[in-house]
């Protein structure tokens, strides 16, 4: 399957998943909304998949929404805001509420500029390593607008609202250095060691963890930043110890430790994820 606005290249199980539109600077539009949204689909399918790293093209990661329609771009009254359920939704916000329920962990690559969308997609990301290139910016009350993608309750989870304050009422663009200072990015790299920083990080995902135990520990750390007590992380942590520690992953995790060896986990988020998940939207206690 291929795609006008992305590549996605599956190797060993790490999805490098890149947006192309170098010309464009990346330039964020529906088409690389939808074919996103689908090519996250598809990955938390994929059992061969175990890590996703994204990234752009060229010398940009993203340089926020096309505004090639001029001052209409944002007008839901003139553009296809409406999903199915005939409601407007902002299109970035789609796209991260897809992040956020995946299975699959999600390891940002930013290769150069990301403001707008292109900052904001990432919140959702599980990590976020960043070139020396990288510029960042919340640059929507310059243009005009607000927040999107979800970023008002991404963004003071990652770097507390002081911060998240400051960056976004200033919508000013920072360098690489200040958002790892901030707490947005993890580390800093050279151009070119920037995409095998980020392969070595899902390699140590992929060749040493259990998939359907990464994917119940992402969604446990998600949903319960949330949580509004931490019984509620008791509740689910109950039921992944009981669920996880009958079935094969656990006992070959355990019997690898005892044997010194590296572990074999065959486990399938595909298909043996516990009939409780997802289990954010039921709040039953058995």
């Amino acid at each position: 399957m291929s795609y006008e606005t992305l590549l996605y290249e599956v190797e060993d199980g790490i999805l490098t998943l890149t947006m192309n539109r170098p010309d464009k600077l990346n330039a964020y539009n529906a088409t690389m909304r939808e074919e996103s949204i689908a090519a996250l689909d598809r990955a938390d399918r994929d059992d061969a998949v175990r890590a996703i790293v994204v990234t752009g093209a060229g010398r940009a990661f993203c340089a926020g929404a096309d505004l090639s329609a001029g001052g209409e771009t944002f007008d839901a009254a003139k553009k296809d805001f409406v999903d199915g359920e005939d409601r407007l939704r902002d299109g970035g916000g789609r796209m991260t509420l897809r992040m956020y329920d995946m299975k699959k962990p999600i390891i940002g690559a930013i290769n150069g500029p990301a403001v707008g969308i292109g900052v904001t997609m990432q919140l959702a990301m599980d990590i976020r390593l960043a070139s020396t290139k990288a510029r960042f910016g919340f640059v929507f009350s310059r243009r005009g607008l607000v927040m999107e993608a979800c970023s008002s309750w991404f963004l003071t989870r990652l770097v507390g609202m002081g911060q998240a304050q400051e960056w976004v009422l200033t919508g000013r663009i920072f360098d690489a250095e200040e958002a790892k200072a901030g707490g947005l990015v993890r580390s800093i790299h050279e151009p070119d060691d920037l995409l095998p920083a980020a392969r070595a990080l899902a390699r140590e995902i992929a060749d040493n963890t259990s998939g359907v135990s990464v994917a119940l520990c992402r969604q446990m750390l998600w949903k319960m930043a949330g949580a509004d007590h931490p019984m509620e992380a008791h509740k689910i942590d109950s039921r992944g110890i009981r669920y996880m520690g009958a079935n094969a992953d656990a006992r070959e995790g355990i019997q690898s430790f005892l044997e010194k060896r590296p572990a074999k986990f065959a486990m399938k988020p595909s298909s043996e994820m516990p009939d409780w998940y997802p289990f954010w939207k039921e709040r039953t206690f058995e």
